[in-house]
């Protein structure tokens, strides 16, 4: 069933049913109701492909993901795709996997499907063979960022605060008297950087007998990562009281290690982590976190790439600013 078979049925032309399906002016009140009827008699669904070469517009807009397993970046791409399809558009969400060559083929990819804009989630795209990538295949669409940001004209970074955050959380525990601090930081990336940069201020801000910068870096973000990582913390340091993980599940894994050591939580060790994601309210204790702005950060995104699409202009670099969202833990 085509248009022009809705219209020979209806007795109007081809652009009155091409007006009706696109909510443009110009159709009668009677024809329209007639038309409409007739669409929603025979499951009427227009071709957007088609359409797409006819208006020059897809509609479509690519995101990529390094791993869809990551329940932080997974949500941030369901609030973006949500909030586009809002607005008329349809969104490809890519795992790309983590190597820098599986997500310059990710950026190849979205060139072939020919999108209008792009959203990467996470600093791990900010690397210079994802730099060149989009050079060579998406110079003529915007590009959108989350936590991250690449110096070209065409991309768009929505970051979080979280060095600030990080010596934040520093400065929570020092109030608590925690003074005995471990931070265990998963994968390096820009973003775990950050972390690290605003662990170490926020340490080096503390009195000259207060300072123990124990830092755990590389540690596996998983669950068993925290758990193990948390055991060798104990055996090197027992008497440690702070511990800041760099993502909330690293987190959850460290209650689990502390726990079966014997250690209460918030009474001997206090426990931060990073993301303030669902993990922290189903784990026990509770778990105080630093909020990144994850739904903020992708709200502004969807937001900012409507913008930029619809021909309205928007900064280039939008910062942030967290906050610890206190529980059990601390």
């Amino acid at each position: 069933m085509t248009i022009y078979d809705i219209a020979r049925e209806a007795g109007v032309s081809a652009s009155s049913v091409s007006r009706v399906i696109n909510n443009k002016l110009g159709v009668s009140r009677a024809n329209r109701d007639k038309i409409n009827a007739l669409l929603e008699k025979y499951h009427f669904v227009s071709n957007e492909t088609a359409r797409g070469l006819v208006t020059g517009s897809s509609k479509l807009v690519g995101i990529l993901v390094a791993d869809i397993r990551s329940q932080h970046h997974i949500e941030g791409a369901y609030h973006i795709a949500h909030d586009l399809a809002a607005h008329g558009y349809c969104s490809l969400i890519l795992n790309t996997g983590d190597s820098d060559q599986e997500r310059a083929e990710g950026i190849r990819t979205l060139e072939q499907r020919k999108v209008e804009a792009a959203v990467l989630m996470g600093s791990i795209f900010q690397t210079p063979q994802v730099c060149d990538a989009i050079e060579r295949s998406l110079a003529d669409v915007p590009v959108f960022m989350l936590n991250g940001f690449l110096d070209l004209p065409n991309v768009y970074g929505v970051l979080s605060d979280e060095r600030r955050g990080v010596e934040e959380c520093v400065r929570l525990l020092a109030k608590k008297q925690r003074y005995k601090i471990a931070f265990m930081v998963d994968k390096p990336t820009p973003s775990s950087q950050l972390k690290t940069e605003g662990f170490q201020r926020g340490i080096q801000a503390l009195p000259v007998s207060k300072k123990t910068p124990w830092i755990y870096s590389g540690v596996e973000g998983t669950l068993n990562g925290g758990y193990s990582t948390m055991q060798r913390i104990l055996r090197q340091h027992p008497d440690v009281n702070g511990v800041i993980c760099s993502l909330d599940i690293l987190a959850c894994g460290a209650l689990r290690a502390l726990q079966e050591a014997g250690r209460r939580v918030p009474e001997d060790v206090s426990v931060i982590g990073i993301d303030n994601s669902i993990y922290a309210e189903i784990c026990t204790p509770r778990l105080t976190s630093l909020d990144n702005m994850l739904f903020d950060s992708s709200v502004t995104i969807a937001h900012k790439l409507v913008d930029c699409l619809e021909g309205r202009s928007t900064n280039q670099r939008t910062l942030l600013f967290t906050s610890i969202v206190e529980r059990e833990s601390t």
